[in-house]
């Protein structure tokens, strides 16, 4: 049996903790290791040695991984720490296996996203090259939907529901004024539009809902995209436009109104596609305009998570486990979807080798002919994902979620 220990890294969603509920449950209830471990802050807790006994938190609190499961962000801490490559810096790797050897470790198991999956993807590579008996499993979490071999990510559905939420009150609020006027929220998504896509769900039988949808996926046309808003005005007064972080041009450059820079992963952080575009609007019509970026609640609004994502992102903890224990390593787990109506899933793994590094963009046959919105094969695919309403206990009216005071010490 021996030990395991459990990381999440990068960006916080409102289910990555119920992912690391799944890990834990299925651990435990399974017997599968005497001791489980959480490492705070990614991988940096196993090169400085800093875990926390997670077999202890379920022996202490009988309700913890309940708590656990609706609580946002990360109760293991995060990191953007890119593990360098075995040649360059073998002694980063010795350090982390030595360490396991010390622990007993024989599971290690990273929830995150796709750097994280680059992360798994290296460890699981030097220990099959160094004969190390470890299980090295992913288990995905990003709201950018963008890992591939998996129907859609944990966390993806409650940044939907969010999103398509928020853009319906948008909507309700902005349309009450006999002004003419524009509305743009600026939606994350750098390289995907996955989400971005979920604000047409907020589109009403009677009209109010978003109009133009722009996607990283086509090509952003300045004046195109004038002329649509014209087009728009011309039956309706108030037009609300949401568009990804991540669009570009023809060139293949961002919109954005001040310079991108990069992260330790040479991703691009980018700021005020919007405003750009709000800014040309303002110039162009010379009417009102504003734009809105809907920033961090997309990622942490537990209030609005999707029942279904929660559920869901337990069993891809779980599924980890069950496969690490028919000694399956270097592997991420992912969901396939085997139908519509009713909406049904399996559960899998698939290799990490396939996965790490790329990005699962949204198919052109989710997006209209004319880039500016999306089609009813995408609604299909989104509907099911935001479905449902978790149990949140409310104490002083507000939700109660797991203490993260282990994080603050």
């Amino acid at each position: 049996m021996k030990n395991c220990i459990i990381a999440q890294s990068g960006g916080p969603t409102v289910a990555i903790n119920a992912s690391l509920a799944g890990v834990i449950e299925e651990s435990i209830t399974a017997k599968a290791y005497d001791t489980v471990y959480g490492s705070l802050h990614g991988i940096m807790g196993v090169l400085n040695n800093d875990l926390i006994n997670l077999t202890e938190k379920v022996e202490e609190d009988p309700h913890f991984l309940d708590t656990l499961k609706i609580t946002p962000a990360m109760y293991l801490g995060s990191c953007r720490f890119k593990m360098p490559s075995a040649e360059e810096k073998p002694q980063v790797y010795e350090q982390i296996f030595t360490f396991f050897e010390e622990k007993e470790i024989t599971g290690f198991y990273y929830i995150g996203g796709n750097d994280s999956m680059d992360t798994v993807l290296q460890l699981s590579a030097y220990a099959q090259s160094h004969g190390k008996k470890v299980s090295i499993m992913g288990v995905p979490k990003t709201i950018d939907n963008d890992l591939c071999h998996t129907d859609h990510t944990p966390g993806f559905g409650s940044a939907a529901k969010y999103i398509a939420c928020t853009m319906s009150e948008i909507a309700y609020d902005t349309s009450i004024y006999p002004v003419p006027s524009v509305t743009i929220a600026e939606i994350m998504g750098r390289d995907a539009g996955w989400l971005t896509a979920a604000t047409a769900l907020a589109s009403t039988s009677y009209g109010l809902g978003v109009d133009l949808i722009y996607l990283p996926e086509v090509a952003f046309d300045r004046n195109q995209f004038v002329a649509d808003v014209t087009s728009v005005l011309k039956s309706k007064k108030n037009v609300l436009i949401a568009i990804s972080e991540g669009i570009r041009d023809e060139n293949n450059e961002y919109i954005s109104a001040s310079t991108a820079t990069t992260d330790s992963f040479g991703h691009s952080q980018l700021s005020g596609a919007g405003k750009a575009l709000e800014y040309l609007i303002a110039d162009r019509l010379g009417i009102k305009v504003r734009s809105i970026e809907i920033n961090l609640p997309q990622r942490c609004a537990a209030h609005l998570s999707s029942a279904t994502d929660l559920a869901e992102s337990a069993e891809l903890g779980k599924i980890a486990v069950k496969k690490a224990m028919q000694c399956v390593t270097g592997h991420m787990s992912v969901i396939q979807r085997t139908a519509n109506t009713p909406y049904t899933v399996t559960y899998d793994t698939a290799n990490i080798a396939e996965i790490a590094n790329q990005v699962k963009n949204v198919p052109r046959s989710y997006i209209n002919q004319a880039g500016n919105y999306v089609t009813e094969e995408m609604l299909t695919y989104l509907r099911p994902l935001i479905a449902g309403e978790p149990k949140v206990e409310y104490k002083d009216g507000l939700p109660q979620f797991a203490p993260l005071n282990h994080l603050y010490k």
